[in-house]
């Protein structure tokens, strides 16, 4: 068979049901065999939602997403979805074409050296030269991807090889001799970690996004409550936890909470769990000299990175827990449990809306009393992100944002993505008027694939966040001010997308039940005062 029909029958072999793409010239064999197929395309409005759908799906399922680019300028849109899924490990094999072997490096139409300007934001990539290597060039790209600490892998393979004929023979299992990843925790360490437990008086667990990519909930709750350690998260840790849960204190860092920021900086031992420690969750480290911290997680690289520690382990998170479960004494830390529970308890100040505007706070806390349990919400970046992230309470869903790239216009397409994977579950998008102008040419997407997501915006027509940074640091502001964006309500409707306003409040539950009572896309318009803060 042909190498573009190998491909083909490689993602099938790997169980790929959905890809999301946007065709072109150098990929085109692909597509002509991929139609004859009974794998989805979802055909995306621009190259890096092709990414970030990608990644949505990749995130609720555990598996590698996949998306699809031709050469030149459709390779290179999508390097900030790859960039973004590199950041928060995310597994996801982006295919490219590229020019005819031939044409490599002599700047015909359409070329870019995809596989060197990606380099920096992939765990592997792969030029495709002989057709004969595509079989097993496929099947290390899935494993590469999915193993160790996840991440994207990308593709490229020139039109001319598509099109010549190979033996289709997709291996069964692969070996990287250089690539070997850590699953098992030394058992040593582990008995390490659970005598810091027996000695500990104000133990945490501050728990981030390893816990999804290791599925790793289960046992996160079973060590917290056999221990009575308090848990918080890092912001792409954010429901790996039910946020009910007497022992969850929520989100550290620069846009954190205050009982989960006091868990982390008066505690003796604090405990990481998948969490790579950025910039914006270090800050609630303020001094750490009389605390033991621990590290586990999967690449060694991350620890130690950006914090000290005193005892590291490297593995499964779900493989670590599980063996730590099985050697750890039960304890009981009341004291500390009802310090963390009287800061969570006090009231903090509700600034009063304005008239014909909604405080974000008390909007995300009228959605929380409407969604089903199992709901997925997907943040953009920005003040909604913080607003939506610190408000937000989740028992069996997910929260998913763009954590350690920080990339505007993810929330839409990664909605897609999700909701294209669970089209049984409840998918929210959240976002700030600056960030859908980024993507809401993918409300056609949704439209055209019968994709119900719901879409909320908040609209202050300002580029909220970044004021904040510029009011804070230079005491002036400059280039924030988005007048002249659309009426969103008849952008939707446009695409026809039932749309409404929120305004006030009070009209805030009705909205709320008319969104999620459709069986179609919905967009919610929530006004918000431009002097909203994250920081209150």
């Amino acid at each position: 068979m042909t190498v573009a029909k190998a491909m083909v029958e490689c993602l099938r072999a790997e169980g790929v049901k959905h890809v999301f793409g946007y065709p072109g010239a150098a990929i085109c064999p692909f597509y002509d065999e991929l139609i004859s197929s009974d794998i989805e395309h979802i055909l995306v409005r621009h190259e890096v939602n092709a990414g970030h759908a990608a990644s949505g799906y990749a995130r609720v399922t555990g598996k590698a997403g996949v998306c699809i680019a031709t050469s030149g300028p459709g390779a290179l849109n999508l390097i900030t979805a790859i960039a973004t899924a590199y950041m928060d490990s995310i597994p996801i094999v982006a295919i490219t074409g590229q020019v005819n072997s031939d044409q490599i490096g002599r700047d015909v139409f359409q070329e870019a050296d995809i596989t060197g300007s990606a380099e920096p934001f992939v765990k592997h990539s792969y030029i495709v030269k002989d057709p004969s290597a595509i079989c097993d060039t496929i099947k290390k790209a899935f494993y590469i991807a999915e193993t160790g600490r996840p991440g994207p892998v990308l593709i490229d393979v020139p039109m001319d090889v598509q099109l010549m004929e190979t033996e289709f023979l997709y291996p069964e299992k692969v070996e990287i001799r250089s690539y070997k990843p850590t699953t098992e925790g030394n058992k040593l360490q582990i008995k390490r970690v659970a005598d810091a437990i027996l000695k500990a008086d104000r133990p945490v667990i501050c728990a981030g996004g390893g816990i999804f990519l290791s599925d790793a909930k289960e046992e996160l709750s079973t060590l917290s409550h056999k221990c009575d350690i308090p848990v918080v998260n890092t912001m792409m840790g954010l429901s790996n936890m039910d946020m009910t849960d007497r022992l969850y204190f929520g989100m550290i860092g620069t846009h954190g909470v205050k009982p989960a920021n006091h868990a982390v900086a008066r505690c003796d031992l604090l405990i990481l769990l998948g969490a790579r420690m950025g910039d914006r969750a270090v800050v609630a480290l303020k001094n750490n000299d009389d605390m033991t911290i621990i590290h586990i997680d999967i690449d060694p690289a991350e620890i130690g990175k950006n914090v000290n520690v005193n005892t590291p382990v490297v593995g499964d998170i779900k493989k670590i827990l599980k063996q730590l479960i099985e050697t750890v004494a039960e304890e009981k830390h009341t004291e500390w449990v009802n310090e963390l529970d009287a800061i969570r308890k006090e009231k903090q100040p509700v600034p009063e809306a304005k008239s014909g505007t909604v405080c974000p706070k008390l909007f995300v806390e009228e959605l929380n009393k409407h969604l089903p349990e199992d709901s997925i919400i997907v943040s953009d970046v920005g003040q909604n992100q913080i607003w939506t992230a610190n408000n937000i309470c989740i028992t069996r869903g997910r929260f998913m944002t763009a954590g350690g790239m920080g990339t505007m216009g993810y929330s839409l397409p990664a909605a897609i993505g999700a909701k294209t994977a669970l089209p049984e579950r409840t998918v929210i998008a959240m976002c700030g008027d600056g960030a859908l102008q980024m993507q809401f040419m993918e409300l056609a997407t949704a439209i055209q694939h019968g994709i119900n997501v719901k879409l909320v915006v908040f609209v202050n027509t300002d580029l909220g966040m970044v004021r904040e940074l510029q009011e804070r640091i230079y005491g002036r502001e400059t280039s924030v001010d988005l007048t002249g964006s659309p009426r969103f309500d008849i952008i939707a409707e446009a695409y026809g997308i039932k749309a409404e306003n929120v305004t006030d409040i009070s009209g805030a539950e009705k909205a709320i039940k008319d969104m999620l009572g459709s069986d179609k896309p919905y967009l919610l318009q929530v006004f918000v005062d431009r002097e909203e803060r994250t920081i209150i």
